[in-house]
């Protein structure tokens, strides 16, 4: 059970994750719809994923010691007015390279909203509690992918992709106000150039650390390679279109909510290293449902699949991230969330190469694999780690 302090502290933020999520997703699903609006390739439209996430992994490496030296909460509500500021503006976009720039300093933005949300939980919650914890944050982050998703296919008729840019903006201005009225006290220090490089230079050197964050970069990649893809992979199967694409994301969330629901039983039973590579399996065998599916149900199923392999995994990883570092958790978290969404950056652009190469399935079975191949990976390096 978690002390009532740490049930206080997660609402306090929950908005503020399920906003982050919401925003990060938001596009996936409006690819198709987008491009039809801007007379554009389906894969240009597509880069609206990149753009939010090399941004906003970019920005790590400076907010990490930021955020340690003026206050996690502090940051966090600058994050949000931003974010809000930026989707508000992007809903007004009159043309697709506008919207792309205006994705870029969405992401930039979002860049301080979780990661920095996540070590301020390292500074709050003991380890023994700590994954309970950040799993049951995680769930409002999930809600928020998968309420975004249902948004952007349900919606889209009545108000269009713009509305849901709208709604999303006014969302976060109310998860800043929320995580203004926190004012618990919190460690600050002095922003020094020289002592944040040595941070990362130490990080970046540390075995267990490194370990950690090439994992989780190669995690982004194959798990959200193709997202942007689901809707014209639908339309040219004849399996469906954005609202079935929808509903895949929406369901990609409900198996995080479910393993957010499990999440203190599996902690006690399996433990990290077999969580890991159960995870991995799972998720590898979502992603291959996504390639084979033969209906728009079983595509949808599948992307259950895969929320509730990659939460298991992506989890666990996170937690252990919290930990390997102590004396500088929010650095050690920035450069987590910095390889996570470096490799969601690269994902989309090597899924539409891979499309135009062999073709979707091919490329989501061999995305399927590497994920496999991780979660057995790290679960045996966790004990190391």
């Amino acid at each position: 059970m978690l002390h009532h302090r740490h049930n206080a502290l997660i609402l306090t933020f929950a908005l503020a994750g399920f906003v982050s999520a919401f925003a990060t997703r938001l596009t996936d699903p409006l690819v198709a719809v987008i491009a039809l609006d801007f007379e554009a390739d389906p894969a240009r439209v597509a880069l609206l994923a990149t753009c939010f996430a090399l941004p906003y992994a970019l920005v790590q490496p400076v907010l990490g010691p930021v955020a340690d030296a003026l206050g996690k909460r502090r940051i966090i509500a600058f994050a949000l007015a931003f974010q809000a500021i930026f989707l508000m503006a992007s809903a007004l976009a009159p043309t697709l390279l506008l919207l792309l720039l205006l994705r870029v300093l969405t992401g930039a933005a979002g860049g301080g909203i979780f990661p920095v949300t996540l070590a301020l939980f390292g500074d709050r919650v003991p380890l023994a509690e700590r994954q309970v914890a950040i799993s049951r944050f995680l769930a409002c982050a999930i809600a928020g992918q998968m309420v975004g998703g249902a948004i952007a296919g349900l919606l889209e008729p009545l108000i269009g992709w713009r509305g849901i840019l709208l709604l999303c903006g006014a969302l976060t201005f109310l998860a800043m106000a929320i995580v203004l009225r926190d004012r618990t006290p919190e460690p600050r220090g002095r922003l020094n150039f020289a002592d944040s490089v040595a941070r990362y230079r130490f990080l970046l050197t540390y075995r267990p650390a490194l370990t950690l964050f090439w994992a989780v970069g190669i995690e982004g990649m194959l798990v959200f390679g193709g997202f942007p893809y689901f809707a014209n992979h639908l339309a040219e199967t004849g399996l469906g279109g954005t609202r079935e694409a929808g509903f895949t994301v929406a369901a990609f969330g409900l198996g995080g909510f479910l393993y957010a629901g499990l999440a203190p039983l599996l902690v006690a039973r399996l433990g990290s290293r077999r969580m890991m590579r159960l995870g991995g399996g799972l998720a590898g065998a979502g992603l291959g449902g996504l390639a084979l599916a033969p209906s728009a149900a079983a595509f949808i199923a599948a992307g259950g699949l895969l929320g509730l392999g990659f939460f298991m995994l992506h989890n666990s990883l996170q937690t252990r991230v919290t930990e390997v570092a102590p004396q500088s958790r929010a650095s050690a978290v920035a450069m987590h969330a910095f390889h996570f969404f470096l490799g969601q950056a690269a994902g989309p652009l090597l899924m539409g190469w891979a499309r135009a190469q062999v073709g979707f399935t091919p490329g989501m079975l061999v995305a399927a694999g590497g994920l496999l191949a991780l979660g057995w990976v790290m679960g045996r390096k966790t004990n190391k780690a």
